[in-house]
């Protein structure tokens, strides 16, 4: 006998009703996720942190500062072998729109705008929409002219510019590219800096997490400036967020102002200092998790135990069903099972996918971003229920071994449903090492059966039960008697008999009697017959075996 079936299940599988009549509670409750049923198995994926894991966990540097480490602690925690440096520049260039088909600046005060030739306009205080022509009504011009692009426009101390409503520091330079307008926000490194730190991290965190914050935003963007570009840096995530001045917090710029200037070098050049949300508890070499790019030495996973106070530092579970993942990674037959291949940093690197016609694996990145999970540090479970094949039904009184996956996966219990009832627990399951399940279910009905925790549930399996029904031996020239079980008082019986082409025709009809027997009238000839009842209370349609009779030549 397999092992599987040997270590198959701690309890006897009863038949349906038995789960009711004890009044278990069923396990996977309506608001769970329950898979469909042709969905194939259910993976269930549960995971540590968000983010890439790569650099300074924002929580976990949240956490240090709690514990009473200074930014300098914090920060060269999480970049082993850095040192605090002076930065190298002190202004950028972030642009802030991209091929629009107009803009629109505006500010509170009167301000100058100069043209490619080098003239500067003024401008009155207002609000200025213009398109790809760059008309602007300055306060020289009797009318609007067209002026020679590229444009600055600058503020004056009274009142910040504003672009499409939104203001910013520094000097907006606009120009026209391919017959669009592009903006550029030219502003100093630390004003910069005031609206992005409160973009990127809560402005409410512990001083020594905001200026740690500060410390790693300055160096990243004078570390991943846009190469061959008229601009440094984008105001998105591609490199930070930058949402200007209305962003801006006194706790921010306070921190900001409290690491001025400085950046972590290593070995005379600014980190790559990246960051994100939550570790889970440890951060990531960056060779594992970008495999096309150059390790870095102060790259490297460090433990990060107070990252605990996030919300993130565990995820999941996240139930998938086996149809969605093989429409999602085009896994041919579907996803029955699934396998995963860590890295050095514990993080998943390759997903693969197992189905009917194969296998298919997908890198760890592709999951994360197509599922839209947090992480790619992950388990994935597995639930899944399948019969023997031919899915013939079962006669009432028989058995049939279903069998299955439960891996990965706590608190895993078989569900039972008959028709027109709710699903109801029979009893926990216990998978062989393997993961794989053999459950000997013995039906009194048509029943659809399910393996579920308290939050997910796989695709039910339906088993079919056919009534038993069998001729008695005593037939007579004109009667075939015989008996149905259980007991289907008043359903219809036929005789049938079958023709030279292998077709059934019904010959005579009866019901079944308060005994479960029944009493069918005919002149019997030379041929095959089968007494059939039609499907009726849970049970699908059954029949006797063939019975051959032979009569007498007068």
């Amino acid at each position: 006998m397999p092992r599987s079936l040997v270590l198959a299940l701690v309890f006897l599988l009863l038949g349906a009703g038995a789960a009711s009549a004890r009044g278990d509670a069923p396990v996977c409750a309506a608001s769970c996720k329950a898979a469909p049923a042709g969905s194939g198995a259910l993976l269930v994926l549960s995971g540590h942190g968000w983010g890439h894991g790569v650099g300074m966990s924002q929580y976990g540097a949240y956490g240090y500062a709690q514990h009473g480490w200074t930014y300098q602690q914090i920060v060269t925690h999480y970049f082993a072998g850095t040192t605090l440096g002076p930065a190298p520049v002190s202004r950028v260039r972030v642009l802030l729109a991209d091929r629009k088909k107009s803009l629109t600046v505006a500010s509170d005060a009167d301000f100058t705008v100069k043209d490619g030739a080098g003239t500067v306009h003024p401008v009155s205080a207002g609000s200025y929409p213009f398109g790809p022509g760059l008309r602007i009504p300055t306060a020289d011009a009797a009318t609007p002219a067209p002026l020679p692009g590229p444009l600055t426009f600058t503020a004056s101390p009274a009142a910040p510019l504003q672009l499409g409503g939104k203001p910013y520091r520094g000097s907006f330079q606009v120009d026209v590219v391919n017959r669009k307008l592009r903006a550029i926000d030219i502003v100093g490194l630390e004003q910069y800096l005031y609206g992005v730190v409160p973009s990127e991290m809560p402005y409410t965190w512990a001083a020594e997490a905001l200026e740690a914050q500060a410390v790693a935003a300055r160096s990243y963007a004078l570390s991943n400036r846009a190469v061959a570009a008229p601009f440094d840096l984008y105001s998105d995530t591609r490199s930070q967020v930058y949402l200007g001045i209305a962003h801006e917090r006194p706790s921010t710029n306070a921190a900001v102002d409290a690491t001025a200037g400085q950046v972590l070098l290593y070995g005379g050049q600014v980190a790559h200092t990246y960051f994100f949300s939550t570790s889970g508890g440890r951060t990531a070499n960056a060779a594992d998790i970008w495999t096309s790019g150059t390790s870095l030495p102060y790259l490297v996973a460090v433990p990060d135990p107070y990252d605990s106070i996030s919300p993130y530092h565990d995820w999941g579970p996240v139930p998938f069903t086996g149809a969605a993942l093989a429409k999602a990674f085009r896994v041919p037959g579907g996803v029955t099972d699934a396998q995963t291949t860590l890295n050095a940093s514990g993080r998943v690197s390759t997903l693969s996918l197992l189905g009917p016609q194969g296998q298919v694996d997908v890198p760890a990145g592709t999951v994360r971003t197509k599922l839209k999970l947090r992480s790619t540090w992950f388990d994935v479970g597995v639930l899944s229920l399948s019969r023997p094949l031919p899915a013939a039904p079962v006669e009432f009184g028989g058995a049939v071994q279903l069998s299955g996956v439960a891996r990965g996966i706590a608190g895993v219990a078989l569900e039972q449903r008959s028709a027109g009832s709710t699903w109801q627990a029979v009893g926990p399951v216990a998978p062989a090492a393997d993961g794989t399940v053999a459950i000997p279910a013995k039906p009194t009905v048509t029943t659809d059966y399910r393996l579920a925790t308290t939050t997910a549930a796989a695709a039910p399996v339906r088993i079919a039960v056919a009534p038993r029904i069998r001729f008695y031996a005593d037939k007579t020239p004109d009667h075939l008697r015989g008996l149905v079980r259980p007991v289907l008082t008043g359903a219809p019986v036929a005789v049938q008999s079958q023709d030279a082409a292998g077709a059934w025709t019904t010959v005579a009809t009866t019901t079944v009697d308060a005994n479960g027997d029944f009493d069918a009238t005919l002149q019997l000839a030379t041929g095959t017959y089968r007494a059939r009842i039609a499907a009726t209370k849970g049970f699908v349609a059954g029949t006797t075996p063939p019975l051959s009779v032979v009569t007498a030549r007068r």
